[in-house]
């Protein structure tokens, strides 16, 4: 993040949240910045969420996401951003939303899992035809290539090799290569626990909506599939998740209760590959080896490439 950025995102935060504030009274709210990486920066101000997202992002296709998560269809699934355009600041397009309590890490035997489910059952049996605008892809995909190259750049490891065959062996559609194959559906893209937050009512919603569009629904399974292959996601969890979404009526597999892998393992095998090779990449950046759990994901990434 840049020096002068924070600054003047908390200065769009603190307006948002206090559209008229006494000229005598000090604002005592604190800004915390909740993340910051290269794709984007998120500072909280009292209720109002400030995002810098990143300098690259198409502002037609972020335009069309913003109104998507606006639109009264996805009221009950996606968290509705405060303004359905995006504006701009030193170069960056700012998004504002309203603020969520997220999951809590430290205590993993509440993760809303039945919640999650039942939030990617409704958004994929939206159809994109109901939506008054087009939308982009949905980015999957393109983000397990961009951590494929990421490890690339990264220079020699010994756990990379694995990585890079278990890659290799993916069709061309899950390397961003050629669209994903058909029926498309409404997807959020970038599924994991720290999409979900907790309206001040109670409400579980789904947020960040970058990666939001049209393409292949399993991928948003593909992350705690993956989990529960590597043995990283308890069978128990994994068991509620799936049944909950198949009982909501999703799309992503079958509901008769046949076998869902069929269409969870490809999805499921990319973000394997993306998960090993982000560890990898950061192992190397913090010049450390890899824990117990990004060596898990490496082991997954050698037995698919066998």
């Amino acid at each position: 993040m840049t020096t002068a950025l924070l600054p003047a995102l908390t200065t769009t935060a603190r307006a948002a949240a206090h559209p008229h504030p006494r000229s005598d009274a000090p604002c005592a709210c604190p800004t915390p910045v909740l993340a910051d990486r290269d794709d984007a920066t998120v500072i909280r101000h009292g209720t109002i969420v400030a995002k810098a997202h990143a300098p690259d992002t198409p502002p037609t296709d972020l335009t069309a996401r913003l109104k998507t998560a606006a639109h009264p269809t996805l009221a009950t699934a996606l968290l509705p951003p405060l303004h359905p355009t995006p504006t701009e600041l030193q170069g960056r397009p700012i998004t504002l939303w309203p603020y969520g309590t997220p999951v809590d890490r430290d205590v993993p035997d509440a993760a809303p899992w039945e919640a999650a489910a039942t939030l990617l059952a409704h958004l994929h049996t939206v159809p994109p035809t109901a939506l008054p605008h087009p939308l982009p892809a949905m980015r999957g995909p393109t983000k397990a290539a961009h951590a494929v190259a990421r490890l690339h750049a990264a220079g020699p490891h010994p756990a990379a090799p694995p990585v890079l065959r278990a890659w290799a062996a993916l069709p061309p559609w899950a390397r961003a290569e050629t669209p994903p194959p058909g029926p498309h559906h409404l997807c959020h893209g970038d599924f994991h626990l720290g999409q979900l937050v907790r309206t001040p009512e109670g409400h579980w919603r789904l947020i960040d909506v970058d990666d939001l569009g049209t393409g292949t629904p399993a991928w948003d399974l593909a992350r705690p599939a993956a989990w529960y292959a590597c043995g990283l996601l308890a069978p128990d969890e994994w068991t509620r998740f799936l049944d909950t979404y198949r009982r909501a009526g999703g799309t992503a597999v079958p509901t008769d209760g046949t076998d869902p892998w069929p269409a969870l393992d490809v999805p499921a095998r990319a973000l394997t590959v993306q998960t090993a090779a982000l560890a990898i990449t950061k192992s190397v950046a913090a010049d450390r080896p890899l824990d117990e759990i990004e060596r898990a994901l490496v082991d997954a990434c050698e037995r698919m490439s066998e």
